[in-house]
Parts: structure tokens; sequence; C-alpha cells
């Protein structure tokens, strides 16, 4: 007979869980208040959930670095910490936006509010664990959540877009499931520590290592949905386009980012045991995602998903980085989503800029690039900011992100794979043709004369400007202050471990 164990909360260590578990509180007193009051103005729900927000940065800060907790399936690294500040600053950054519009009614809906701290709990779970059962719930709570926030929009492609994602997502999730179950079945864990000595002991196996292999391409199909990465790509222009422009921004980085942590610490340990396959596969994975998505990109009449394709480049680079797996390649990851995160979120929130009630310019687009003809003659400041984040995302120096993919390519070129650096900078050299297209149209095309009284541009409200006040902040003053904001990353990723 089994004697009962004796656990005591001390060694729970239930601080690790506190920054989940103030998101997942403040989510259910947003649907307590409204069951108690209804139709509460929605600026009482954007002020709580920032404040919750905040206090979920708090407590994040708050945790010691290298500790785990709740019967050790968290795991609080430094990677751990960094992913969600990001996470955390990210959402700060688009609550706000809630308060810009009447336009977008999801954002009267407390639901709305509440699904989006849900879904901070299950992303925030992700990059807390090493144990893959922890790291699929909180996958699929984030994800279930997100598809709800898409078709909250309510437009007849919103709809379209929350079921591609689903669908797509329940694929996702069928893969990683299957991976996970050949990697438990070879170690008898579901720890990525004990899964990484049961393979170590037996890596000379050539039944073991074909068992690996199809584990890990079961997982690295499963991330490449979540990364969108060639040829799992097919649903993010259209769900992008679906969504409303900042929502769409903010799935561009936050879910992106989460899933390149997780992939980090599945793949690269992978590699290091010396599972060559695992990052052949990457590297082609990252090769044909930047170059055939900036292929896509150049054709795109449709702004919005011009930037859709050029978050998959992105996505690209951010895997040759994990393939490259070493400590400066891991640092750069986060450099690159932490710079790209305020870039790309200020673009897609500057489609705001102009609205009519009718598809005037385009049968089917919302955001062609005629709309944004003569920019520069009606909102000049607008046409301006346009223009930078268009430059920051090609990477042309010293705009933010070019410090990420120097730095990426700097990595490649360390461990000697030139060939690597010279993609990027080719596919860096591809991808400003169609960002210069933008800014081309902006400064030095006139709207067509039947369209200019029709066109009607917002009074740009005070929380849409201090949003964008801070994207642009970050973006110019990022250039002055890169290897402070390097060298604290790779100290958090030297205790991490990578």
């Amino acid at each position: 007979m089994l004697e009962p164990v004796n656990i005591s909360l001390e060694s729970l260590n239930l601080a690790t869980l506190s920054p989940m578990l103030i998101a997942i509180a403040g989510g259910l007193i947003i649907l307590i208040i409204d069951l108690l009051k209804e139709n509460l103005h929605k600026s009482l729900y954007v002020m709580l959930t920032l404040l919750i927000i905040l206090i979920d940065l708090g407590a994040v800060l708050g945790l010691n670095v290298n500790e785990r907790g709740f019967f050790d399936v968290m795991l609080i690294d430094g990677i751990a910490i960094i992913t969600q500040i990001l996470i955390l600053v990210a959402s700060m950054l688009f609550i706000p936006l809630a308060l810009t519009s009447k336009r977008f009614h999801e954002y009267s809906y407390p639901e709305f509010f509440a699904l989006f701290l849900f879904m901070l709990a299950g992303l925030q779970f992700m990059v807390s664990s090493d144990n893959l059962i922890l790291i699929f719930i909180g996958l699929e709570t984030s994800s279930l959540s997100l598809y709800t926030l898409i078709a909250l929009h309510n437009r007849h492609n919103s709809f379209e877009a929350a079921v591609k994602y689903f669908t797509m997502g329940a694929l996702a999730a069928g893969f990683f499931t299957m991976g996970s179950a050949i990697l438990y079945g070879i170690s008898g864990s579901l720890e990525l520590y004990q899964i990484a000595d049961a393979v170590q002991a037996r890596i000379d196996d050539p039944g073991m290592t074909a068992l690996i292999i199809g584990g890990a391409a079961f997982l690295l199909a499963a991330f490449s949905f979540k990364l969108s990465l060639f040829p799992f790509h097919t649903w993010a222009p259209d769900v992008y386009e679906g969504a409303s422009a900042p929502l769409a921004g903010y799935m561009s980085v936050v879910p992106k980012v989460t899933a390149a942590v997780v992939s980090m610490r599945i793949f690269e340990m992978l590699i290091h045991l010396g599972v060559e396959w695992v990052q052949t596969a990457i590297l082609v994975l990252a090769v044909l995602t930047m170059t055939l998505a900036n292929i896509m990109a150049l054709v795109q009449e449709d702004v919005k998903r011009m930037l859709a394709y050029s978050s998959i480049s992105h996505a690209g680079f951010i895997m040759a980085a994990i393939a490259i797996a070493t400590t400066k390649a891991n640092a750069s990851v986060f450099l690159y989503y932490g710079l790209f995160m305020f870039t790309n979120l200020g673009a897609f929130t500057m489609l705001w800029v102009s609205r009519h009630k009718h598809n005037i310019h385009h049968a089917r687009y919302d955001h062609p690039y005629e709309k944004f003809a003569g920019m520069i003659n009606v909102m000049p400041m607008g046409a301006v900011v346009m223009a930078l984040f268009m430059l920051s995302l090609a990477g042309v120096p010293p705009f933010s992100v070019f410090w990420g993919k120097i730095y990426i390519m700097s990595s490649a070129v360390d461990v000697g794979m030139v060939w690597l650096a010279l993609v990027m900078g080719a596919n860096s050299a591809i991808s400003a043709y169609y960002y210069l297209k933008l800014i081309v149209y902006m400064f030095l095309k006139e709207p067509a004369a039947e369209l200019k009284e029709k066109v009607v541009y917002y009074n740009v409200s005070k929380p849409l400007m201090t949003v964008l006040g801070i994207t642009v902040f970050i973006t110019v003053g990022s250039m002055f202050y890169v290897d402070p904001l390097l060298e604290y990353i790779t100290e958090m990723v030297k205790v991490s471990g990578f």
C-alpha cells in the first residue's frame, strides 16, 4: 500500500504561478462585474484590464530566476521572464486602442477583455514550463481565446478567419499531441530535461533515432502552423485580413514569440544532442519561409495582406536563429522580437488613419495601396510615422529591426553559415521593394480626384496618439540603446542554460 506523501505549500513554490493566476483572476473579475452591473462603459474595462496587466508585470519582475514550482512543472528561467515581459508590454500597448474608435464594436463587450486575459494566462503558461502537457494546455487556452477574439469583429470575413484559424489550430494541436506521445514513448516522461537524458543514453540506436526524428517532425509541423512557416502559412494572410487591424498586429507578434520560445526549448535540445536532421529541416523551412513570403508580398494589392506576408518572412528569420542554436543567436531572437513588436504593432495601428463606409478603392480589400495615395498632403505626420515603420521593417539602418537582423546574420557568420547570412541579406533587399512601394504611394502619388471628397480621416484620439507615440519613440530611440538591451537579454539567456 502506498503511503500518503505530505506536500507543503512552501515546496510547491506557488509564486511561480502568480502571474498566470493574476491574469485568470482578472478575467473572472471582469465577468463578475458584468454579471452584477450590465452596460458599463468600456473605458472601465480598459482601465481594469490595464491595471491587471500591470500587476501581472510586477509579479513577473518579482520572480527569481531559475526556480521550479508546482510539482516541478513550472520553470521560471531567464527566457520565461523575458518572454513574459514582451507579452505583457505588447498587451499594454494593444488594450488602450479599444478607446480610439466606436467603429469596432467588439471592444464594448466585457467578454472581449476577459478572453484577452485568459489568452494571456495561456501564453504565459506556454513559456514558463518544460512540461509538454502544460505547454499544450497553455497553447490551447490561448488559441481558443484568440479564435473567439477574431470572430467578435463580427464581419463575414472575420467569421471565415476564425474558422480557418480554428481548423489550422486543431490540426497543429493534433501534430503536437502525436509528437509528444512519441517522445513520451521514448523516454517515459513529458519533462524536456528527462526526455533529453533518455535520448542521450540511446542516441546511437538506429531505431531510437528514427523515433526521435518522427516525434520531432510532428512537433516541427505543429509549430510551423503556429509560426506560419512554409508550407503551413496559408492561413495567416486571410486571418490577418479578417481580424481588426490592431488585433492582426498583436497576433503577428505575441503568439509567435511564445511559439518561438517553445520551439527553442524543444528543437535546440535535440540539436545539442546531435540530431542533425532537426537543424537541417529548420534551416530549410526558414529559408523557404523568408524567401517565398517575400515573393508573395511583392504582388499584394492590400497593405494589410502585405504586412501579413511580411510577418511570415520575419518568422523565417527567427527560425534561422533557432537553427543556429547559440547563445548569441538566441539572444538576437528576443532583441529582434522586442524591436519588431513596437514597429509592427505601430504599422498595423496606422491602418486606422483613414476609413470609409464602402470599399471605394477596391471591391474586396479594406486597405489597398491606393487608399494611402497622397497621404502626405492630408495627414503629413501620419505619412511620416508610417514611412518610419516601413523603413524599420525593411531593416534599413539605423532603425530598430535592422539591429535584430544584423545580430542574427552575425550569429550565422560566427558558426560558419555565411550562406545563411547572404540569404537573409538578399531577402532584406527584396522586402525593401514592397515597403518602399507604400512610401512612394504616400509621398509621390495623388489620390484619384473622384475619391478625394469621399475619404474620411480620423480625428486621431489621445489613446491612439499615445500608443503611436510610444511605438515611434521606441523605434527611433532603440538605435541608441541596443547594446545595453542586448547585454541584459544575453545574461538572461545564459542563466537559462541556452
